[in-house]
């Protein structure tokens, strides 16, 4: 089966990368030339665990390749993947000029029978807007040409994100005739072979199934940082309140984690869509409202912290550990670390950051508010305070005896509770954590 996908983001190069790691022969199809230059290089634009080794393989067995010319495969392809970006507008919808050009570029070339299946996240309904760019471009053209659309939702977590691919919870295929089920079916014949569930349903639930996974993930998050943020005014201990509540199997344990925020390319954007959707169909989504706002207020909890540890940060030098929104990748969209530096600075702090991986990305939003440190000690010289915000395996656990000699101060805020209170106190540090 020959596919193309447009888009070389996370998304279309993961998904690429792992379709022709399947045996499909797969072509990555992106306007930028320096970007599809680089990729036939071998040289990978994301951070993702295991990405590069899986492309490099790939690439080297002609299974996959990379253009910017999508209308030089369409004649050989059986299916084209829309995996472009849909950034949030100013009103929190989704902006779908990225998917409407793949259209219509889609309408003016195809000759044969090809389905257009979206990667990209986007709202209910889109993939009637796409049909209708399709049908315009045909009839300017003056001809008839079967298609058809269909929506495949991504699932992916970056970080593990070939993991999820290659071995799917469900994949979830909204289409509406049989022949085009069939060829979805048979490019995911390897996957149900391993015994993993594919689901089909209408195109318009596939596509609100993405937005209500992902807001009903967020939701649990905002759930667990209201409740942690209570725990700490009554006393109650918040690692106890969740494994109390977590041990219902009608509730289960993941995505129960306090924290100071959720970030990234999905939680944050799709939030925002579901509710500007319910804005334009005429339904009030309070609870996705209310987990936006909860999250908002809670990337700013440990510039408190930091506050109420410091008296004041003017003047203060606060070491960060962690910059990207979540481990294993370089990430920094929406991350809680973008809050909490600028809250800093415009405060007066001096801020000195070290992550693993988006320090040169930290250094592009960024620029030079923000000191980096060359590792995770270097950060905490002379720090009137520490800060974790991305919970980093090699963060998890510090020779606190080194840490505390290099310090000024003894203040830890501990943004993901992954420290233990009595054993930082016994190594002298004044210890704080969200439900703390």
């Amino acid at each position: 089966m020959n596919i193309a996908i447009v888009g070389t983001g996370y998304v279309g190069l993961v998904s690429g990368a792992c379709f022709a790691e399947m045996g499909v022969n797969v072509t990555c199809v992106d306007i930028d030339a320096d970007k599809i230059a680089r990729l036939e290089q071998g040289i990978i634009p994301i951070y993702e665990p295991g990405l590069d080794e899986i492309v490099k393989r790939n690439f080297a067995a002609g299974r996959l390749r990379f253009t910017t010319d999508l209308c030089s495969v369409l004649d050989d392809v059986d299916m084209v993947f829309c995996a472009v970006g849909t950034p949030a507008d100013e009103d929190g919808s989704a902006d779908l000029r990225y998917v409407a050009a793949v259209a219509r570029q889609f309408g003016q070339n195809i000759k044969k029978y090809t389905i257009f299946v979206t990667k990209s996240t986007v709202p209910v309904g889109t993939s009637k807007y796409v049909k209708s760019i399709i049908d315009e471009e045909l009839a300017a053209r003056g001809v008839e040409v079967e298609y058809e659309v269909a929506s495949n939702p991504e699932f992916l977590k970056e970080g593990a994100a070939i993991k999820d691919f290659m071995s799917p919870d469900r994949v979830v295929v909204g289409i509406d005739s049989q022949r085009g089920r069939a060829m979805m079916e048979k490019l995911y014949r390897p996957f149900t072979l391993n015994n993993y569930r594919v689901i089909f349903m209408d195109i318009a639930s596939a596509e609100m199934t993405k937005y209500a996974a992902n807001s009903m993930l967020a939701t649990r998050i905002s759930f667990m940082n209201e409740i942690a943020n209570l725990c700490e005014v009554v006393g109650a201990n918040v690692t106890m309140v969740r494994k109390g509540i977590g041990a219902d199997v009608r509730i289960g344990t993941k995505f129960l984690y306090p924290g100071c925020g959720y970030g990234g390319s999905c939680f944050p954007k799709d939030v925002k869509a579901l509710i500007q959707t319910g804005k334009e169909n005429g339904c009030d989504m309070q609870v996705i409202e209310a987990v936006e706002r909860v999250n908002e207020r809670q990337k700013e909890i440990v510039f408190h912290k930091i506050v109420k540890a410091l008296g004041s940060v003017e003047g203060k030098r606060v070491a960060l550990w962690g910059l990207a929104f979540k481990p294993e990748t370089d990430d920094m969209r929406c991350a809680p670390a973008l809050t909490v530096i600028d809250m800093l600075v415009d405060a007066g702090a001096e801020v000195v950051a070290y992550d693993p991986v988006a320090m040169d990305e930290c250094r592009r939003r960024m620029g030079d508010k923000v000191t980096y440190a060359k590792d995770m000690y270097e950060a905490v010289l002379d720090a009137d305070a520490l800060a974790l915000l991305t919970e980093w395996r090699q963060f998890r656990l510090p020779s606190w005896k080194v840490v505390r000699k290099a310090m000024r101060g003894n203040a830890v805020i501990d943004g993901r509770n992954i420290y233990e209170r009595d054993e930082l106190a016994s190594e002298g540090f004044s210890y704080d954590c969200i439900g703390g």
